[in-house]
C-alpha cells in the first residue's frame, strides 16, 4: 500500500514517455514493414507488409554506410576518452577550487554552444578553402582527399565529445581516493603504472558512461557529417534524412532508423554487461 503513492507520482512521466517515445517508435516500427510505392509520400494506408525494406539494408552500399558510421564513431569516441580523461584528472587533482569552477564553466559553455556554429567554424578554418590550405598542400595533404575529410569529420565529433567526456569523468575521478595512488607510489610503483593499475580500474564505470555518451552522440550525428563530409563521408543519419525528405520513402527511412536503434542498444548492452562482469569478478 505504501508503494501506491510513489507509483502515482510516476504516472505523468510514464505518460510522457508513452506519448512522445514509445508510441512514435511503435509507429516507426510499423512503417518499416510497409511497402513503398514510388511517386507517393510514404506508404499508402492499405499498403501490404513486406520485409523488402530490411532486405535492402543487406546490400553492400547500405553496409558501407553502417560500417563507415560505426568506424568513425568508435574511433572518435575512444579518442575523446584519451583527451577527456587527462583533462578531467588535471581539473580534479591539480586545480584550485576557484580555477576548477572556471574550467567546469568553460566546458559547460562548450557543451551548450551550437553544434552548427562550431561545425562551420571548423569548416572555415580546416576546410578546403580555409587558411590552412597552403600548409596542407605543402605537406602533400589534399584538403579534398577522403582521408582528410574523414579526419575532419572525426575532429568535428571530438569538438563535442571531449567536453562531454571531461564533464562525465569529473565526478568519477573525484570519488577515487588519491591516497591509493600515493600508496602505490610509496611502494615503488612508477606514476604511469600506478595510474594503469589503480586509477583506471577504479574509473571503469565512469569511462564506460563517457564512452557510451560519446558513441551514441556520434552515430546519431547529422550536422557534422553533412557539413564537413562534403557529400563524400555520410553517416546513417544523413541517409535517413535523405530517405524521409528527398524521396519520401518513409518505410525505408523507418527501417534504417530501427536498425540503427537496435545496433546502438546492442552495443550499449554488451559493453555494460562486460564491464559489470569484470566488476563482479
Amino acid at each position: 500500500m505504501k508503494r501506491a503513492p510513489s507509483l502515482i507520482l510516476l504516472l505523468p512521466a510514464a505518460a510522457v514517455f508513452l506519448g512522445f517515445f514509445f508510441l512514435p517508435l511503435g509507429g516507426l516500427f510499423r512503417e518499416s514493414f510497409r511497402q513503398f510505392i514510388p511517386g507517393g509520400v510514404g506508404s499508402a494506408a492499405n499498403a501490404p507488409f513486406t520485409l523488402a525494406n530490411y532486405a535492402e539494408l543487406l546490400t553492400p552500399s547500405f553496409a558501407e554506410f553502417f560500417l563507415e558510421t560505426m568506424r568513425i564513431s568508435l574511433l572518435a569516441s575512444f579518442a575523446g576518452l584519451l583527451f577527456g580523461f587527462p583533462l578531467a584528472y588535471w581539473i580534479t587533482r591539480r586545480l584550485s577550487p576557484r580555477w576548477r569552477a572556471i574550467a567546469v564553466g568553460f566546458f559547460v559553455t562548450l557543451m551548450f554552444l551550437s553544434v552548427l556554429v562550431r561545425t562551420y567554424a571548423l569548416e572555415l578554418t580546416l576546410g578546403a578553402a580555409g587558411p590552412l590550405r597552403p600548409i596542407l598542400l605543402a605537406l602533400g595533404i589534399s584538403p579534398n582527399s577522403r582521408g582528410y575529410i574523414e579526419l575532419l569529420v572525426g575532429g568535428g565529433l571530438l569538438h563535442y565529445i571531449v567536453p562531454m567526456a571531461t564533464l562525465t569523468l569529473l565526478g568519477t575521478i573525484q570519488n577515487v581516493d588519491p591516497r591509493l595512488f600515493d600508496a602505490a607510489q610509496t611502494l615503488g610503483a612508477p606514476g604511469w603504472k600506478a595510474h594503469l593499475t589503480i586509477t583506471l580500474p577504479l574509473c571503469t564505470r565512469g569511462l564506460l558512461a563517457a564512452f557510451l555518451f560519446a558513441f551514441t552522440f556520434s552515430i546519431s550525428a547529422f550536422v557534422i557529417p553533412m557539413i564537413l563530409g562534403k557529400g563524400r563521408v555520410l553517416f546513417i543519419s544523413n541517409l535517413i534524412y535523405n530517405r524521409f525528405s528527398e524521396i519520401a520513402d518513409y518505410p525505408s527511412g523507418a527501417a534504417i532508423s530501427i536498425v540503427l536503434f537496435v545496433v546502438a542498444l546492442a552495443i550499449v548492452y554488451l559493453m555494460s554487461r562486460q564491464v559489470n562482469r569484470r566488476g563482479t569478478s
